[in-house]
């Protein structure tokens, strides 16, 4: 077959069917466009899942008739000052977005630029343009886009349901107005109206917007991520570990205002959170990167979903180390949304009598909670004055601390300690485990692990494999003060363990160990495995749910929680203690 120049149209839906993958990637471009050209406010209305139907209005500057016979063309852009492709400041720049909707759709463009008397408006169907001609509108542009993917029904068969393409238009748009909180943003779909008011640039401003999209839980349960090194800036929020969520959609990424899903970037989320996060969780961040466009190529993928670094690894170091720091010193925040549903369930709504107004109207109810609470009450042995004076003074101290002064053990695993403006009950187990993991950590780092010989050493008896994975693994198990060798057949020899776990069954270890060699990647580097062993050996160096402990052992354990990093949950992304304020133990009693 003749080699032979394709006819236009055809190019036109070719490069449509490379950037306009579906509903989403054509409001993606055309809301990038109204940001580039300055608009404050942008609505979007979509019909069908945008396949019907989508119109973007904004009040950004307008054309003129020559930039408006021009803008449906292929390769025509307003977005670059030169020949320099590596020089890009705004969102959209590959000059094909609108001609490709115009290939493979109904597209009218009705604009008026600034300081004009009149709007001007073109159609273009099936990548036939029409003449210019006047129109009615206030100063900006508005660009419909009906019956998407007519001219190209093939591609109409991969287009999934009204509401998943729905779904994607709305979190394209929340990508966007994360990126600029400075815009206001209206989305309406499906007789639902969604609205982004106008936010500021600063700190304030980005939690805010994101406590739009998210909710108004992410505003309480983030923490402030700032770092530059080498030219390269980062910004942003990062969640707290245990306000996690099961999928990664609430992670916003942003290259010099571009979102992306960058794998580098995503890869060093994960890093940052490495050993704060359960698996198969992932974080709640919105991350702001700001470089050198000469230091990014965003001209690798058609949608520019993608961005390459010139130098992915500093990029990477920057946002693990600049995500430790920010989440090792809030650490000790728990998270308010286990409060909020303690709050939430615990509210006797069922209870005879009870009503949201309950004050005054179910007295009767009242008064016999309230006789019953006196006979308990009376029937506890309470300490002497003279008791309660010794007290006082360490308590007072205690009660000023972070995590407060340790009052009650109940079912011998949780401490409740009061605090100054509430209480905080507190998972023994694992406060105990993040605070041996940490000291683990650090010894590691030091090369300071101290080791304690047995004084008969344990037989552990396992599988022939697991014996030979132990084994291979046994450089690095001595590395955290485990010193174990092969003993005949289907055994291993514990000789040593590390001294910082004091007392422990080395043959439950040993054969925790062995159960969960497997998850051990020999891909990752050597200090990621050296983590992963001893989170499993801080699990069984830590209290035990359980054991009863002594006022001072309790104590003791707040005040060391209180010096920890990541204090606020365990080796497995599990919290490690929930406060309750007054004010929510109040609504508990109806009382607020």
């Amino acid at each position: 077959m003749p080699v032979r120049q394709l006819p236009e149209n055809v190019v036109n839906r070719i490069a449509a069917g490379e950037v306009i993958e579906r509903p989403a990637s054509a409001v993606k471009e055309l809301v990038e466009n109204a940001i580039d050209a300055g608009a404050t406010r942008v609505e979007v209305l979509i019909s069908g899942g945008g396949r019907e139907l989508i119109r973007v209005s904004d009040d950004g500057s307008g054309m003129n008739a020559e930039d408006l016979a021009l803008c449906v063309e292929r390769h025509a852009t307003s977005k670059l000052d030169s020949e320099d492709l590596l020089n890009i400041s705004t969102l959209g720049f590959r000059g094909e977005a609108l001609p490709s909707i115009g290939a493979a759709a109904r597209l009218s463009i009705a604009t008026r630029a600034r300081g004009s008397d009149a709007a001007l408006e073109i159609r273009v169907e099936g990548g036939e343009k029409s003449a210019i001609r006047p129109a009615a509108l206030a100063e900006g542009t508005r660009v419909e886009v009906r019956d998407l993917f007519y001219a190209t029904p093939a591609r109409l068969k991969f287009l999934k349901s009204e509401q998943a393409e729905t779904a994607a238009v709305v979190d394209v748009i929340r990508r966007l107005t994360l990126a600029r909180p400075d815009v206001a943003f209206t989305i309406a779909a499906n007789e639902r109206v969604i609205q982004y008011p106008l936010r500021g640039t600063d700190e304030a401003g980005r939690a805010a917007r994101l406590a739009d999209v998210i909710g108004g839980d992410a505003r309480a349960n983030t923490v402030p991520v700032s770092a530059e090194r080498d030219g390269v800036r980062l910004s942003g929020l990062a969640g707290l570990p245990t306000f996690s969520k099961a999928n990664s959609l609430s992670q916003y990424l942003f290259v010099n205002g571009r979102p992306v899903r960058d794998k580098v970037l995503m890869g060093a989320m994960r890093g940052g959170y490495a050993d704060l996060l359960h698996s198969g969780r992932y974080p709640v961040a919105a991350l702001f990167i700001e470089l050198d466009p000469h230091e990014v190529d965003v001209n690798v993928h058609p949608a520019k979903a993608e961005v390459r670094f010139r130098d992915p690894s500093l990029v990477r170091g920057l946002v693990v180390r600049a995500l430790q720091d920010a989440l090792s010193g809030g650490a000790r925040r728990s998270a308010t949304t286990g409060a909020d549903r303690l709050v939430s369930f615990a509210r006797p709504q069922s209870a005879p009598g009870y009503s949201s107004g309950w004050r005054g109207s179910s007295a009767p109810y009242r008064a016999g909670l309230a006789e019953a609470a006196q006979a308990a009450f009376e029937t506890i042995a309470q300490p002497s004055a003279d008791a309660r004076a010794d007290l006082a003074p360490v308590l007072q101290a205690d009660l000023e601390r972070p995590l407060g002064a340790a009052r009650a053990q109940l079912h011998e695993t949780y401490i409740v300690a009061q605090t100054v403006d509430g209480l905080v009950i507190v998972d023994q187990h694992a406060a105990h485990e993040r605070i041996v993991y940490e000291k683990l950590k650090r010894a590691l780092n030091e090369n300071s692990i101290s080791t304690q010989m047995l004084l008969v050493p344990a037989v552990v008896e396992l599988d022939d494999g697991d014996v030979a994975a132990l084994v291979v693994r046994a450089g690095q198990l001595a590395k955290l003060g485990l010193v174990l060798e092969p003993f005949g057949q289907g055994a291993v020899l514990v000789r040593e363990t590390p001294a910082l776990l004091g007392e422990t069954d080395a043959q439950n270890l040993v054969r925790d160990l062995a159960e969960h060699i497997a998850e051990w990647d020999d891909a990752l580097p050597l200090e990621r495995n050296l983590l992963a062993i001893a989170s499993r050996i801080s699990c069984h160096g830590s209290i035990r749910a359980g054991r009863r402990l002594k006022p001072e052992e309790m104590n003791a354990l707040l005040r060391e929680m209180e010096r920890t990093e990541n204090a606020g949950q365990c080796n497995h992304g599990r919290p490690t203690y929930v406060e309750l304020k007054l004010f929510d133990i109040e609504k508990l009693f109806g009382r607020r």
